[in-house]
């Protein structure tokens, strides 16, 4: 049961991992270059226009640092931060005992800064490309790999929630029968 859960870990980071490399390949021999300022929803290849106030196109956008382009100037510094993040997560889901839902939100997390690690010495920089505008508000142009790694953090957070509230539920019913 154990190398079962592994594999399927392994399965899906890698269906994450290509899908997330084939489709930056194709966006970076595809289409040209926007520049995240300048985007026009229907700039790249528009995918649906004004349904239900929302928007969305697959553009190609260059984004050179951390989410929205954070720390873009200290590009090399990020690569290491990502790197030795990177390192910590294999080495907690390689060797660490931990829950099974714990480990598919960290698989998620590593699959996706890996992903984009991969990106910096493919490319240079990390290949965006899912624009939307949501009921007029342009929202930041991310990736796959970024959808992953989002998808990991909130699962960790709501794991965490449901805990804490299970705990405080648990306490007030012992407090309750005492």
């Amino acid at each position: 049961m154990h190398w079962q859960k592994i594999f399927q870990r392994a399965a899906i980071a890698l269906i994450i991992f290509t899908a997330d490399a084939l489709l930056k390949a194709y966006v970076h021999l595809s289409i040209p270059v926007m520049h995240a300022a300048s985007i026009y929803p229907y700039d790249g290849i528009g995918i649906f226009h004004d349904w239900h106030g929302i928007d969305f196109a697959i553009t190609h956008v260059i984004n050179k640092g951390a989410a929205w382009g954070v720390l873009a100037s200290l590009q090399q510094y990020l690569l290491y931060a990502r790197i030795l993040i990177i390192g910590g997560l294999l080495t907690y889901l390689f060797f660490i005992k931990a829950e099974p839902l714990r480990k598919l939100c960290l698989t998620l997390i590593a699959t996706g800064a890996i992903g984009n690690v991969v990106d910096y010495f493919v490319y240079g920089h990390v290949v965006d490309m899912f624009y939307f505008v949501l009921w007029g508000y342009s929202y930041p142009v991310f990736n796959i790999a970024d959808c992953a790694i989002f998808c990991g953090i909130a699962c960790l957070l709501l794991q965490s929630l449901l805990r804490k509230a299970k705990k405080g539920a648990s306490g007030k019913q012992k407090a309750s029968q005492a």
